[in-house]
């Protein structure tokens, strides 16, 4: 993580906050509970009030997903198979759509978020990243409601930063925007050591993980 900058950074009309998934399931009690996940929830509120343009992501499985190690006979959570699209971890069910578990913390108080993205809504294809399921091919919209509102620079933040935050900063880079991670901001599965391949991968795009403090002094432990 970045030691505080000289200056705090000071969000426009051009940037944007994603939060990704800070969802009950990914909460402690949560069928798919993130290590201490919770403690994210009052950081990226404040986080959340020093930008105009906020976007939440909601994971939003139907019943029977292919992610789900209960749709594979004889699989077990956190098994890796082999699908039509590459490899696929194996999850327990979560954020199963109209359930408790897929909605929103209920201390997550973001009430100027502009959009709610629900994603892995096909039952066939997971989706970690705000911008593309896990196809590589099937686009949710994000990068043309960005582009429409000038937006040039994404800060992210929220649940899992070694899965779907990991995914969505990778594929904001890609698309041309500025790409920063927030990463105490975040909490981490790590599973099989994914918490330094996130790391490694981020660096080599160029992405920066920094603090909430180079936002907003008052937010610094």
């Amino acid at each position: 993580m970045s030691e505080a900058t000289n200056e705090a950074i000071l969000p426009g009309d051009h940037d944007v906050l994603i939060v990704v998934d800070v969802q009950n399931d990914f909460c402690p009690g949560g069928a798919l509970a993130v290590p201490r996940g919770d403690e994210v929830v009052p950081l990226i509120n404040r986080l959340a009030a020093a930008f105009r343009n906020v976007v939440l992501t909601q994971d939003w499985h139907p019943r029977g997903h292919l992610s789900f190690a209960s749709s594979h006979p004889g699989k077990r959570a956190f098994e890796t198979i082999t699908v039509d699209y590459g490899p696929q971890v194996l999850w327990p069910d979560h954020c199963v759509q109209q359930t408790p578990g897929a909605e929103f913390h209920e201390r997550l108080q973001i009430p100027h978020a502009g959009l709610v993205l629900r994603k892995g809504t096909d039952r066939l294809i997971d989706s970690y990243s705000a911008f593309y399921e896990n196809d590589r091919k099937t686009p949710t919209g994000l990068v043309g409601y960005l582009r429409e509102r000038g937006v040039t620079r994404v800060f992210l933040a929220g649940l899992a930063f070694d899965f779907c935050v990991r995914y969505s900063a990778e594929d904001a880079s890609r698309e041309g925007f500025a790409a920063c991670m927030v990463e105490d901001a975040c909490r981490g599965i790590d599973l099989n050591g994914s918490v330094d391949a996130t790391r490694e991968s981020l660096a080599a795009l160029g992405i920066p993980c920094i603090a909430a403090r180079d936002f907003i002094p008052q937010t610094a432990a």
